[in-house]
């Protein structure tokens, strides 16, 4: 281009710069693209219309953004809030089940009423079990454990008990040890696997005591029947829980001692322990509280504990011994005992003499025992009784079927001879239409022998293998005795049920022994026992002498005992046994009965 034409150039570029200006853009130019003008000239909509549309457009796509990420915002701290509310709600479930599982803390009050408590959470999954067997052998070996399904039958229940067997009432296996130290370690296996624990010893007792009713394991002491130690000097003797009262006293013989309490034949130390028991010597020489010095004990976790030294009195602290005397293996297990022992009475002699009516026999025991007589035992044996006796044929004799009292002796012969002399005054009084004593060892023995034959007696009377027995026994404040006696006799006839009275009377204890057919007769059988036990209560006796209470006769301790001693024992033994795993339901019951489980009463 040539200088002179640049003047002209230049106005030609500000002409077509106006001109661009008063153009209108034949489409909106979006932000970062170029365009250019068309050329055309858009006649309608002015240029700060247009500006206005195009500052418009932007504003609500940047307003549509702005309300997007917060909706986005929004959502993700719900989405945080619900989050955190699972994580907290797993966490406190996860709490929850760990917190069910172990020890549930006590209440911060003195007892512990039965709507408050919280059913025991047992572990008897068959995987845990079977590890705990592996746990078990390493203790005991391999032979010490059985899993014979007659041998698991057998430990929880026999036919003289007055529990209905159930199929579930069986352990899962049975473990034999032999110390103390192998007791405590099978129950720290079992308190840290929640495995509930029964204990076995003698098996005769009667009230349900042994039945597995949670499953878990049987601790057997069949192996514990060693006598340790006798302190002849100290009249004292150191035994295991498995050793027969029969056997000590034959070994306690050879030495001019004896072990008063005098149960059922068969019974070992652990059980006696358990159930408080007692037997024809009570009268004289008292119960088995009265005969044990000191215990050791394997508490609920394995703990050892020993309640006593060896001195025949002490002040020292709790006593320990008597809580664990008749708690039947719900607070501990006995692993050894000392016993105090006797020397053996220089002469002893039976004598028995038939009355004509229960009353009358019951007066006399009422005359006796309010004279002082210082005899060793007074036992009454009703005329069913005696009649059962007769037919059985196991006495030599023949008995007068009438209601007989049998009296024993002791102490030096001129002291028994004038015992003899008092009991016979007395009982002529009380109208006896009979009257013999023992003039020798074998007739002593021989009278005897019809006490010791009574439950056997009436166990002969029964036919088929649907015939069963039911031995159950009250007490009650001997002036009392009489009118109880022949109420429940009476009763006992009216039912149709063959049925005697037998009872260790001196304390005012006596038994009835009931056959009956388990099919069609159960229900009757039952509620005779339940109103002889009512009419002791209320006649300000108790449920139990000395069989226990196991789980026939748990429901009658509130009635006997009032609810808030329940609910202290029950305070107890949830102290002593936090998890329930010893002898659990046997006592005190630890979670609410089913709807119609407990009789009216």
């Amino acid at each position: 281009m040539s200088l002179r034409s640049l003047p002209k150039a230049k106005n030609a570029l500000r002409g077509s710069c106006r001109a661009s200006l008063t153009r209108r853009p034949a489409q909106c130019i979006a932000p970062g693209q170029r365009r250019f003008a068309s050329g055309k000239k858009d006649q309608k909509t002015p240029f700060n219309v247009q500006l206005f549309e195009s500052v418009n457009t932007r504003v609500q796509k940047e307003k549509a953004g702005l309300l997007e990420h917060a909706a986005m915002q929004q959502r993700t701290a719900q989405g945080k809030f619900f989050g955190t509310i699972f994580v907290c709600l797993f966490a406190a479930g996860i709490g929850y089940y760990w917190g069910q599982s172990g020890p549930k803390p006590l209440l911060n009050t003195s007892t512990v009423p039965l709507e408050d408590t919280i059913p025991p959470k047992h572990n008897i999954s068959e995987a845990n079990l079977e590890a705990a067997w592996t746990d078990f052998r390493d203790i005991v070996g391999k032979e010490n454990i059985s899993l014979e399904k007659s041998d698991l039958e057998s430990h929880s229940g026999s036919s003289w008990s007055s529990h209905p067997a159930s199929p579930n009432d069986v352990p899962f296996c049975i473990v034999k040890p032999r110390s103390t130290e192998e007791v405590s370690a099978i129950m720290k296996i079992c308190s840290e696997r929640r495995i509930p624990v029964t204990a076995y010893s003698g098996g005769t007792s009667l009230e349900g005591h042994f039945a597995a009713t949670r499953g878990g394991i049987c601790i057997d002491f069949s192996r514990m029947n060693k006598i340790l130690k006798l302190n002849k000097d100290d009249l004292d003797v150191v035994v295991q829980p498995a050793v027969g009262w029969e056997l000590l006293n034959e070994e306690l013989a050879k030495s001019n001692l004896f072990f008063p309490p005098d149960p059922g034949p068969g019974a070992m130390i652990g059980g006696m322990v358990g159930t408080g028991c007692s037997g024809t010597n009570a009268y004289r020489y008292g119960t088995m509280k009265d005969w044990v010095l000191s215990l050791t004990i394997v508490l609920a976790d394995g703990t050892i504990i020993k309640t006593r030294q060896r001195p025949r009195k002490s002040s020292a602290g709790y006593d320990l011994t008597r809580m664990f005397i008749g708690s039947e293996g719900t607070l501990g297990l006995v692993t050894e005992a000392v016993l105090k022992v006797t020397v053996k009475p220089q002469h002893t002699s039976v004598a028995v003499c038939a009355f004509g009516s229960v009353r009358q026999a019951a007066d006399c025991v009422f005359r006796v025992v309010g004279a002082g007589v210082p005899i060793a035992a007074i036992e009454i044996l009703d005329d069913v009784q005696m009649q059962c006796i007769n037919d059985a044929g196991m006495t030599k004799k023949e008995w007068k079927a009438a209601p007989t009292l049998f009296f024993k002796f002791a102490g030096t012969p001129n002291a028994v001879k004038e015992q003899i002399g008092q009991v016979q005054g007395l009982a002529k009084k009380a109208g006896s239409v009979s009257f013999e004593f023992a003039r020798s060892e074998q007739e002593k023995e021989d009278l005897w022998q019809a006490r010791k034959e009574a439950l056997w007696s009436v166990v002969a009377k029964g036919e088929g293998d649907d015939m069963a027995v039911w031995t159950t026994d009250v007490a009650v404040p001997i002036s009392k005795l009489p009118d109880i006696i022949e109420e429940t006799q009476l009763q006992i006839k009216k039912s149709g049920l063959l049925g005697s009275i037998v009872g260790h009377v001196g304390d005012g204890n006596f038994h009835s022994i009931l056959l009956y057919n388990k099919k069609t007769e159960h229900d009757t059988a039952a509620t005779i026992v339940h109103d002889m036990v009512k009419r002791a209560i209320e006649l300000e006796g108790t449920a139990t002498g000395e069989h226990g209470v196991g789980l026939v006769k748990r429901d009658y301790l509130a009635h006997e005992l009032g609810t808030n001693t329940v609910d202290a024992m029950r305070k107890l033994k949830l102290a002593y046994d936090p998890q329930c795993l010893l002898n659990c339901d046997k006592i005190v019951r630890v979670q609410m009965p089913k709807p119609g489980e407990v009789e009216k009463w």
